[in-house]
C-alpha cells in the first residue's frame, strides 16, 4: 500500500525505510505538516501517516477523503488532533500506536526533574563562561520527597517505579486506580486536592480530553505548595498556560518542566533560529529561570522510534489484509 508520511524527520526515516520491505509498503516521506494547505499532497495515496502535531480537522479530512485516503495511521498514542466523528462519517479508518515506550517518556520526565532540581542548565552555562562558582546551585534530595503522579497508566506506572527507586513517597490520582501499584510500590491514591496540597513534585501522565483540558488551572495552582515543581510530558492542554505564568510570576509555584505546550503545533519540531518567535506566551515562559522547556522530545529514543515505525506499518498491513485492527480509534472513544 502507498503511504504518504507527513511531518517526517531525518531521525525517523532510516527506521521506516529498514522496515519498508518487511511489511510490503511503499513509503513517501513528506516534510510539511499535514494541514489545510498540505492535505492535497495526499491525493492518490490510500493511506496517510500523521504525526502528533499534524492537523486532522473536518476540512483536512474532507480533502483527504476526496483524494482517496481510506486510512489514517497515527504514529503517536494521542489522537486529540483528529476529528474522529468526521473521519467516521467519511469512512476513514484511524489507527494509532498506543504504546511505544513508556520508559522513554517517564525517564525524560525524571530528567526534567533532575535538571531543574540540580540546576544543570545554569551550571553548564557557567562552566562554559569559566565561572566555577556554586552560588545559586543548591538543590534538594529526591529521597524522602513526596511526588504526585496524575495518571497511572503505562507511563505513570513506570514513573512510580523509578520514583520508588529514589526513595520518594508516591501519591497518585487516577479515575481507575491500579491496585498492583499499591501492593508493589506502596503508591497511595488520593484526591486531586490532597495530591496538590502535599506534593513536592507533580508530574502529569494522562491523556487530553474535554474533562482534562486545563486540569491544572489557577485553582489547582492555589492549592499547591509554593515550592512545588510541576512536570508535564503529557499534552500541553493539560495546563492553563496563562495560569502557569501567573503562578510563576507571583511565586505560587517553585518551578516547571515542560516537554509539551498548548500552542506547540506551529513551533515545535521546527528550526526557528533564524526567525522571530511570534508566540508571546511561550516567549514569556522562556524568561523564567526556573522553567525548563524541551520541544516534545520525551518519546525520542531509538527503542521508541523503532516501536512506533513497526506498529505503524503493522497497522497498515492489517488494514490492507482485512485483519483485526486492535489499534483502531473509534469516534466513541475517549480522546487520548
Amino acid at each position: 500500500m502507498k503511504i504518504a508520511l507527513f511531518d517526517t524527520h531525518r531521525f525517523e526515516r532510516p527506521i521506516f525505510e529498514s522496515l519498508e520491505a518487511r511489511f510490503g509498503q511503499e513509503l513517501t516521506f513528506l516534510e510539511p505538516k499535514l494541514n489545510e494547505e498540505t492535505a492535497k499532497l495526499a491525493a492518490g495515496f490510500p493511506a496517510v501517516c500523521a504525526f502528533v502535531n499534524d492537523r486532522l480537522n473536518a476540512a483536512v479530512l474532507s480533502e483527504l477523503h476526496a483524494g482517496g485516503v481510506k486510512l489514517i495511521a497515527l504514529r503517536s498514542a494521542g489522537y486529540n488532533h483528529v476529528d474522529l466523528p468526521v473521519a467516521s462519517a467519511l469512512g476513514i479508518t484511524v489507527v494509532r500506536v498506543p504504546a511505544y515506550s513508556p520508559y522513554a517518556v517517564a525517564e525524560h520526565a525524571v530528567a526534567l526533574m533532575m535538571a531543574i532540581n540540580r540546576k544543570l542548565c545554569r551550571a553548564s552555562a557557567r562552566i562554559h563562561d569559566l565561572n566555577f562558582s556554586l552560588e545559586g546551585l543548591v538543590g534538594f534530595d529526591m529521597h524522602g520527597k513526596t511526588v504526585g503522579i496524575i495518571g497511572t497508566g503505562k507511563i505513570g506506572s513506570v514513573m512510580a517505579s523509578i520514583l520508588k527507586g529514589f526513595g520518594c513517597e508516591i501519591l497518585a490520582y487516577d479515575p481507575f486506580p491500579d491496585s498492583t501499584l499499591v501492593a508493589r510500590l506502596g503508591v497511595r491514591y488520593v484526591s486531586l486536592e490532597e495530591l496538590y496540597r502535599n506534593s513536592d513534585i507533580i508530574t502529569l501522565h494522562l491523556p487530553l480530553s474535554p474533562t482534562t483540558q486545563h486540569l491544572i488551572d489557577a485553582n489547582a495552582f492555589s492549592q499547591m505548595k509554593k515550592t512545588a515543581m510541576l512536570i508535564n510530558t503529557g499534552r500541553g492542554g493539560l495546563i492553563d498556560t496563562q495560569a502557569l505564568i501567573n503562578a510563576l510570576k507571583c511565586q505560587e509555584l517553585g518551578s516547571a518542566g515542560l516537554d509539551v505546550y498548548e500552542e506547540e503545533e506551529t513551533i515545535f519540531s521546527r528550526d526557528l533560529s533564524e526567525s522571530v518567535l511570534k508566540d508571546d506566551v511561550l516567549a514569556r515562559l522562556m524568561t523564567f529561570p526556573n522553567v525548563l522547556i524541551t520541544a516534545h522530545q520525551a518519546f525520542l529514543t531509538h527503542e521508541a522510534l523503532h516501536n512506533i515505525a513497526e506498529t505503524t506499518l503493522e497497522n497498515v498491513r492489517n488494514f490492507e489484509q482485512g485483519q483485526d485492527l486492535k489499534n483502531e480509534v473509534h469516534a466513541r472513544g475517549a480522546i487520548g
